[in-house]
């Protein structure tokens, strides 16, 4: 079921996504050479228990990391532990924290030192394609809209868009209703009324669109090897468009 936030409701979930955004720009300065994932979720845990939040994802469905932090040729669920980031890598983190019972939910990929211009062009498109996305959302437009933009302009600069994986209704849960899928066919899916609150999230692939499930349940990665970039924003509709919760 789709549920439209109150006024009150907005503002707490405002206050848990910008934590989620602080959080990121805390952890930054530490993505580089050397660093662990252990290490860079130890960060974002102590940061959001000190914000009087709790972390959104860690024991969420048994996942034992406050973030999930995907390298590379991972896509998402990448769970924390002694490896350490390499130069030349790129790392996709997603955070999510829970406020006086509101989530907010954000992904960033970062590169660790000097990366190739593949993925340079990996990151710039696919976060130029949340923006497209999001570009989609005020009232009377469809869930399809924000999904048919994303594939649009993924195929066009030949990336892969994976295609199990889809964004989310945010609220009182990590993830509600609607699925926000990164394909879709315009006017199609659920209206998008003023109040509904969702994340929307293109995961896009250097090479093909398929994807696998490690052996350990969690970490998807891509079929073909190649990196994968995932970048990600709840927002609030509003009467005329949309609001980013999780930004300043």
């Amino acid at each position: 079921m789709i549920t439209l936030k109150s006024q009150r409701e907005i503002e707490l979930l405002k206050q848990a996504g910008n934590i989620v955004y602080r959080t990121h720009q805390y952890l930054k300065p530490y993505i580089k050479e050397g660093i662990t994932t252990k290490e860079l979720d130890q960060l974002a845990e102590d940061f959001i228990r000190s914000q009087d939040a709790t972390p959104s994802f860690k024991g969420y469905e048994g996942f034992p990391g406050t973030i999930c932090a995907s390298i590379n040729d991972e896509v998402v669920h990448g769970i924390p532990g002694k490896r350490k980031l390499k130069n030349g890598d790129i790392i996709s983190i997603d955070i999510g924290a829970c406020y006086k019972g509101y989530h907010g939910d954000s992904a960033w990929t970062y590169p660790v030192g000097e990366i190739s211009d593949d993925l340079k062009q990996l990151l710039k498109d696919t976060e130029k394609a949340l923006f497209i996305g999001l570009d989609q959302i005020k009232p009377g437009n469809r869930i399809g809209d924000i999904g048919a933009a994303i594939e649009e302009y993924a195929e066009s600069c030949h990336l892969g868009v994976v295609k199990e994986l889809v964004g989310h209704g945010v609220g009182t849960n990590v993830h509600e209703d609607p699925e926000v899928p990164n394909y879709g066919k315009r006017g199609t899916g659920p209206l998008l009324r003023e109040g509904m609150v969702i994340a929307v999230e293109p995961m896009l692939n250097l090479g093909e669109e398929d994807i696998y499930l490690m052996d350990n349940d969690w970490t998807i990665k891509t079929d073909d090897g190649l990196p994968s970039a995932h970048f990600e924003h709840t927002v609030v509709v509003t009467k005329d468009g949309y609001q980013i919760l999780t930004g300043e």
